[in-house]
């Protein structure tokens, strides 16, 4: 879940913040951190508690959840999918020098992800990814560290931060928080992960076991998410150097945060482990999105208690049809970079109150045990979490409409 989440909200959302606003949405980060926890943290507590994945728990909640989170899930993937494969693919033009039109890296990238998806060896490249998470986590750390002792946050006299109650300012804000720290879809994700996990292991790990590691992740994302604000802030803010609306001259930009506090020997260790932190978030996502329409067609075909698991071939096909409408929509829209990532993460934060009500209902099942339902606190930022989406979510549609 760390993986996939430390990906676009932070290395171009949470930059971007920090670069147009300076600290100034630092309480946007924290809020849209602290508000989804519930939602997300739902998704293996539901797994561990029944023995089944939330898209199984809709289904037999109500049909009408059911077909809003596959009507959801259909909406955003191919917005989802190509923002990553984006960001990605820029960073391969960067760390290999080799210059090639965007939809072409995005079609090499998608490929690599087929390829080692077909064979099977995500689990060879788990622990390796693990490893430079840490590496670029830890970078991450020291180049905040360096840029408070090495750069003076002094912007010019004239600077004057954008407004943020605007059209453009909340525009930005609701794409801010769509996917901080990662869509609270992922919380089916993780639920399929828990089970399949179990599956692997042969082992059923006990509710604070699987909590224990969630939280760790977590809250890891989060405070990554508020070290990107700061080197954007710091190294941006002010400055006459606006955000790039491409995703080769971003990955430029993303690169510079590091060397400009870290020194220029730092750019190859951490454009590798950038590089390699977007890749375990698109190959993540190239296989979770069919995966997840899998379950749903399964569902829809042998019911939410078949014990059988969907087709294998199936999947297969839908590896290859979800990268395919993927590539279309990358063709279609061309390197309109920001206006993609905007695109993918407001769709999020909009369906994200419906998702968050859901969650909740469905972990007060009578199929969950009382044992595994949330305690006082966490019920009540579940409820003051709903409200919070849906008060932002309101806000935005309204500022959209009215102006």
């Amino acid at each position: 879940m760390a993986a996939a989440a430390i990906g676009v909200s932070h290395l171009v959302q949470s930059t971007r913040a920090g670069a147009d606003y300076g600290f100034a949405l630092v309480w946007a980060v924290i809020l849209a951190n602290l508000f989804k926890y519930p939602f997300l943290e739902y998704g293996p507590r539901y797994a561990i508690a029944t023995g089944k994945n939330l898209i199984q728990g809709y289904a037999n909640m109500h049909p009408a959840a059911y077909w809003i989170f596959g009507l959801f899930t259909l909406s955003t993937m191919f917005a989802v999918h190509a923002a990553v494969t984006m960001v990605t693919a820029s960073l391969a033009t960067n760390l290999t020098g080799i210059e090639l039109p965007i939809l072409a890296w995005s079609a090499i990238i998608l490929v690599l992800c087929l390829l080692y998806l077909a064979k099977n060896t995500y689990a060879m490249l788990d622990q390796a990814v693990k490893i430079l998470m840490v590496i670029l986590a830890v970078s991450t750390v020291i180049a905040m560290v360096l840029a408070f002792v090495n750069l003076d946050y002094s912007p010019p006299p004239q600077t004057i931060a954008p407004e943020i109650w605007t059209v453009s300012g909340v525009a930005f804000l609701i794409a801010l928080m769509g996917w901080m720290p990662i869509p609270i879809d992922a919380a089916a994700w993780q639920s399929i992960w828990s089970i399949d996990r179990i599956k692997q292991t042969g082992y059923k790990p006990k509710l604070n076991e699987v909590l224990f590691d969630f939280n760790l992740g977590y809250l890891g994302a989060a405070i990554i998410a508020l070290c990107f604000l700061t080197l954007g802030a710091m190294v941006m803010y002010g400055s006459s150097q606006d955000f790039a609306s491409s995703a080769a001259a971003f990955s430029n930009q993303l690169v510079e945060l590091y060397t400009t506090s870290m020194g220029e020997w730092a750019y190859f260790i951490i454009m590798l482990c950038a590089f390699t932190t977007m890749f375990s978030t698109t190959l993540t996502v190239t296989s979770t999105y069919p995966d997840v329409v899998n379950h749903l067609i399964h569902i829809r075909k042998h019911g939410h208690s078949s014990s059988k698991s969907p087709s294998r071939k199936r999947h297969e096909y839908l590896l290859i049809g979800v990268s395919a409408g993927t590539l279309l929509l990358l063709w279609l829209l061309g390197d309109r970079f920001r206006f993609l990532i905007d695109l993918a993460t407001t769709l999020s934060f909009l369906t994200a109150p419906i998702l968050a009500f859901m969650n909740h209902k469905l972990i007060h099942q009578p199929e969950v045990e009382i044992e595994f339902r949330p305690g006082k606190w966490l019920y009540t930022l579940s409820i003051s979490g709903i409200v919070f989406l849906t008060v932002f979510a309101l806000i935005y549609l309204y500022w959209m409409i009215i102006y």
